[in-house]
């Protein structure tokens, strides 16, 4: 059978299909997250998607992203840029493209509808994809392909013969809903004594706080107070590749409507923290949040926002909840679980590629965590 690629550089462009094959699968591949993107993408960041074709039509999509990290260097000087300077520009030069998103973790990058072609030939189509894009967009010092567990991982590294470097650096962690939790309470039941103890100490901090679901117009009023928060957040984060523009809540809240979630709390009616979900059929997704540093250490606001995601996600009966790659032991702590998930890598210089494996190792070690066990 053969196939056909095209690239898609504006969500108006899509196939009309596109929502049917690919969008209601995953909303992180639909024409309205990638018109959220197209809106408000990070300065440093390019999105396109491609679609798949046989010839009855659309059969899969994939998104990728360009990251130019010399652009992202000049525009913010930091401890983080610096970091970025170091393990990017210096070793893997100028910049990458992305089979993936690289905006929060989980094996969104693409989907095909699986009747209509074999797993050999979709890593066939997506290798086919990567040259596509570096051919017709721009070539890249680095591609990088994202999230994948081990049984993907596996069969696309033995199909594509070893061009790529497989490497884990930290788990996705997840908490798969119970189903005899009916209610938070429920959940925090299943807890140890010790950790019962520490749900009820944590939501006493936090009593005169009030908990609000930002509407589009909230999101607008506070959109200044948010992208302060979400800073401070952000910028004292070990590692970063992009930082998000000012108006990305605002444009995800306006495309996605009730599948994206902003939840906002305050203190004497001023925003001391918020988080935000993308609602993605049976999974709810964590995406950005921001706090008060001097609210987080008196409120335990972090924790408490954690908690809240479960309480809702239990709510609303979600299957899952993806809380992402950061912040692994706290995370634990409420019941997560580490998913171990894969990138691939390959980088334009042979030489360098050759040696890829020992030089990304060098410079970004395993995170030491200790995995915390609250439940009886």
């Amino acid at each position: 059978m053969s196939y056909y690629l095209k690239i898609y550089g504006s969500a108006s462009d899509l196939p009309e299909s596109w929502t049917s094959i690919v969008g209601e699968h995953n909303i992180l591949l639909s024409v309205e997250y990638f018109r959220a993107l197209q809106k408000s993408l990070p300065s440093n960041m390019e999105c396109f998607m491609v679609g798949f074709f046989n010839e009855d039509g659309l059969i899969g999509g994939a998104v990728f992203q360009y990251l130019d990290f010399i652009s992202y260097q000049r525009a913010e000087e930091n401890k983080i840029t610096l970091f970025i300077k170091n393990l990017f520009a210096r070793i893997f030069l100028k910049d990458t493209m992305i089979l993936g998103n690289n905006m929060l973790t989980g094996q969104n990058g693409f989907y095909f509808d699986l009747s209509k072609i074999s797993s050999d030939h979709i890593t066939m189509l997506l290798d086919k994809a990567v040259q596509k894009m570096q051919n017709e967009i721009r070539k890249t010092s680095l591609v990088v392909c994202k999230d994948y567990q081990q049984g993907f991982a596996d069969h696309f590294e033995k199909n594509l013969c070893g061009k790529y470097f497989r490497f884990s650096v930290q788990p996705d962690m997840k908490l798969e809903i119970k189903e005899h939790w009916k209610t938070f309470d429920d959940y925090v039941n299943d807890f140890s004594k010790k950790y019962r103890a520490r749900v009820r100490t944590a939501k006493k901090k936090l009593n005169d706080i009030e908990k609000v679901e930002l509407s589009l117009d909230l999101i607008k009023k506070y959109q200044q107070e948010m992208n302060a928060l979400y800073q401070y957040v952000v910028e004292n984060a070990t590692f970063n590749t992009f930082f998000l523009a000012e108006n990305h809540f605002e444009k995800m809240k306006e495309n996605l409507a009730e599948k994206f979630k902003v939840f906002g709390y305050f203190s004497e009616m001023r925003l001391v923290g918020f988080y935000t979900l993308i609602l993605n059929n049976n999974d709810a997704n964590t995406y950005f949040l921001g706090y008060d540093k001097n609210c987080q250490k008196e409120k335990q606001v972090y924790l408490n926002m954690l908690l809240d995601m479960v309480k809702f996600g239990i709510n609303h009966r979600f299957k899952t909840i993806i809380f992402g790659r950061t912040a692994l032991e706290i995370k634990s702590t409420i019941g997560a679980e580490p998913t171990e998930i894969y990138v691939l890598m390959k980088h334009r210089n042979g030489i360098l590629n050759k040696y890829i494996g020992k030089i990304f190792t060098s410079f970004a070690p395993k995170t030491e965590w200790i995995q915390r066990k609250p439940f009886k």
